[in-house]
């Protein structure tokens, strides 16, 4: 519920348009409650053949003699109480103020009458079929408002709702930029996806549900019960006999579908991570012809959720009649009590007082219609619930996201600035991804300023991991790693990783053009540049022959280009880069010996004055290494380049 709460309470910055949707919400009301009104003057117009004019001179003589009435006997009241004895005074008391109230009702009933005849009479209809016609007018152009500012309201509503979770994406999104690898695998992209999508828009839901159902409702139902009671508030009352059992099977099911919209949203993460890892996969589903065992994962994933939401859309559904049973029930004992005293000519039921005056045939059918203008909203609160329901589910996910700790950031004071490199030193460098297993055991190894150092040796010992350290995707669990003998927890993120440029063997480029996957190396570079790094790159013929050059997209993943293709591609982007430290993982395992050869020249010109890190296994990249180091056992080893180039 708290986080729900926190969704809400980010509305404040948007509280004109929250203040706007109450006023829209609070005339809606009351214009429902003036339209259902409007059928006592029809009624009585119509039953008594009297136009608005009379009906008032009437209404008028009718203040005036219950006035004189209740003057009089409250006068005499007054006098026996002060000839009373003590005993009888609270009761005679008691009878006075009861009088007094009721004549202080008569003067106003009086004010009001003589003010319309003196000053709104002379534009009364004085025929009953034309106090019909104004009465209906006016109903027709009440309700013409009514629909207009409901459609405000929901105008209004909307705007903060979006913005809302507009905002809610936004930091969803920037929050997965955020995050460590490994605080990111938790909850891949299939959930971050999810986050941004349907979790939000059910968020949305809710928020919206809140905003207009949760008060429009209630004031339309509020609005018809003050009628009810302004003709009997005591029938009224007794017209509300089972709202507390109701109220309670309500509370019930409100909480069945609040775990159950829980539970949809994680059955909906694992739809989605299914969905997107196999679509994702497609062309090893097909080459593995595993199309069959995909469907059948798929069909069970979504099965389960099928399960969940017949479940839920069950308690939904039992919400809608619960509540329309509520609306009959005091329909019903609403219709059995009125129809009573009006049938009996009666004040009371069983001894209990209900109205101070028989009950005309107009007052009881326009005290049961607010009773019926009050079930209609009543019986649209069941979805109003559901939305709110879903809507907390939604922020219980979404804002633990938010909200979570991530193991990578920024020092806490003020960062050291990174400076030219001039040494990269792992000192005992220990690192486990499990927490278990050691991948580095007490590395001890120094980069030194325009080093070109190789890193070699077989999969899984580490040599990634001595990547990911430097860039800081991950900290040492063990040992320390310095960039010009200062830890790197002491520089800021930004300014530590704007010193590399990495290109690894799986090269990850976005479904844009090729002048916007090589440009995102240095965002300001002009076209001449990126041009410039894809010669380098030797990337420019291909690029060339594409159907639009430059600004061909290539598809998701860059899978419109071969994968020698795609690692050129990803050359040029850290050649466009022009980083102090060039990080190459498996950077030419997929380019043909010609091109390896080429962009090897292209290196040797570029790293005249970097430091570049090789991780490599072919022995025509070690040719460009002034060093060597072999990864084993999770240690670094220096290898003696004069036995090298021997072997």
């Amino acid at each position: 519920m708290k986080y729900f709460l926190q969704a809400l309470k980010e509305g404040g910055r948007l509280w004109p348009y929250l203040v706007g949707a109450f006023a829209c919400s609070l005339l809606v009301a009351a214009l429902w409650g003036a339209n259902i009104a409007a059928l006592f003057p029809l009624i009585e117009t119509t039953l008594s053949g009297k136009s608005a004019q009379q009906w008032n001179l009437e209404a008028l003589a009718e203040a005036e003699r219950a006035l004189a009435e209740n003057s009089e006997q409250l006068a005499a009241v007054e006098v026996q109480l002060q000839q009373a004895p003590a005993a009888e005074r609270p009761a005679l008391r008691l009878q006075a103020d009861k009088l007094g109230v009721e004549v202080e009702v008569n003067r106003a009933s009086v004010a009001s009458a003589e003010w319309v005849r003196d000053n709104v009479a002379a534009w009364l209809p004085n025929k009953p079929f034309e106090t019909i016609a104004w009465v209906v007018a006016l109903v027709f152009l009440g309700t013409l408002l009514r629909v207009a500012l409901v459609l405000a309201n929901a105008i209004l509503v909307g705007w903060v709702s979006e913005s809302i979770v507009r905002d809610i994406r936004s930091r969803v999104f920037n929050k997965a930029l955020e995050l460590d690898p490994a605080s990111f695998q938790a909850y891949g992209i299939s959930g971050v996806q999810a986050h941004i999508t349907h979790t939000a828009d059910m968020l949305a839901h809710g928020i919206t549900s809140v905003f207009s159902g949760a008060v429009n409702e209630p004031l339309r139902i509020v609005s018809c019960l003050v009628g009810a009671m302004m003709i009997s508030w005591r029938l009224t009352l007794a017209s509300l006999l089972l709202a507390p059992l109701a109220a309670c099977l309500i509370y019930w099911l409100n909480r069945q579908v609040r775990g159950l919209s829980t539970k949809m949203l994680d059955r909906s993460l694992g739809f989605y991570h299914i969905a997107l890892d196999v679509l994702g996969s497609h062309q090893a589903v097909q080459s593995n012809t595993m199309e069959p065992f995909e469907r059948d994962r798929f069909h069970a994933s979504t099965g389960e959720m099928q399960k969940i939401a017949l479940v839920a859309r069950f308690y939904a559904a039992l919400a809608s009649p619960l509540t329309e049973l509520l609306g009959i029930g005091m329909l019903c004992t609403g219709l059995l009590t009125s129809s009573y005293l009006v049938l009996n000519q009666e004040t009371s039921i069983f001894g209990i007082p209900m109205t101070s005056a028989p009950l005309s045939v107009p007052a009881v059918t326009v005290f049961l219609g607010f009773l019926i203008g009050a079930a209609d909203p009543l019986r649209k609160l069941s979805r109003v619930i559901a939305g709110i329901n879903s809507g907390m589910a939604a922020a219980n996910i979404i804002y633990p996201l938010l909200e979570r700790d991530h193991w990578i950031r920024d020092p806490e004071g003020e960062p050291r600035q990174v400076g030219r490199i001039k040494t990269i030193e792992f000192r005992d460098a220990v690192f486990s991804y499990d927490g278990s297993t050691e991948v580095l055991r007490g590395v001890n190894l120094t980069i030194h300023d325009r080093d070109r150092i190789a890193i070699v040796g077989v999969n899984g010992s580490g040599k990634s991991t001595l990547v990911n350290l430097i860039c800081r995707f991950y900290d040492v669990t063990g040992g320390d790693v310095l960039i010009n003998g200062c830890t790197t927890r002491l520089f800021a993120l930004a300014d530590l990783r704007s010193r590399f440029a990495v290109v690894g063997q799986k090269a990850e480029l976005f479904n844009e053009s090729v002048m916007h996957n090589i440009r995102y190396g240095r965002w300001d570079a002009t076209d001449e540049e990126v041009v410039a790094a894809a010669r380098m790159a030797r990337a420019h013929e291909f690029i060339s022959e594409m159907p639009e050059g430059y600004q061909t997209v290539i598809g998701t993943d860059g899978r419109r280009l071969s994968g020698g293709q795609r690692q050129r591609l990803a050359l040029a982007r850290a050649f466009l880069r022009d980083a102090e430290v060039l990080i190459l993982d498996e950077a030419t395992s997929q380019i043909d010996v010609d091109s390896e050869r080429q962009i090897h020249e292209a290196l040797a010109e570029y790293g005249h004055d970097r430091t570049i890190v090789f991780i490599t296994h072919r022995e025509s990249t070690l040719s460009l290494a002034t060093r060597v180091v072999r990864m084993e056992s999770g240690r670094a080893v220096e290898v003696d380049m004069g036995t090298l180039h021997a072997a």
